[in-house]
């Protein structure tokens, strides 16, 4: 991290005296990785842009069950595919994962999907019944 930064560690630490000497770092780390995927998530909007989104599209289907796997699954793909066209929307480019990068876990998430709405798994330990 650049010299502001060490400025700014030395001053947390001197504020919050008391724990890891690594964990205002690591925090700090965390607030930038934050900073760089809400940048492609929600840049130019809402902070919150994706999961407000994510969950209107999820409202359309009052009967959904949440913790049908192929489910879940669905949300990770539809976070993914709102990145995407968030990105088409706006032009902005990303600073994590670009448009390739969301396809590709789209499609990934596809044929995660496609697996387990064709076999029947146990869920408590993921082995076919």
């Amino acid at each position: 991290m650049g010299h502001n930064i060490n400025n700014i560690i030395k001053k947390l630490k001197k504020l919050f005296p008391h724990g890891h000497e690594d964990f205002i770092t690591k925090s700090l780390d965390e607030i930038k990785l934050h900073s760089e995927k809400n940048h492609d998530y929600a840049s130019g909007g809402d902070p919150l842009g994706n999961f407000n989104r994510v969950s209107l599209i999820l409202g359309l289907y009052p009967g959904l069950k949440l913790s049908d796997p192929a489910i879940v699954a669905t949300v990770y793909m539809l976070k993914q595919f709102d990145a995407y066209l968030w990105f088409k929307s706006n032009g902005h480019s990303s600073k994590i994962e670009g448009t390739s990068e969301r396809l590709q876990d789209i499609s990934v998430y596809a044929k995660i999907i496609d697996i387990i709405d064709n076999n029947t798994y146990c869920p408590s330990d993921g082995h076919k019944e």
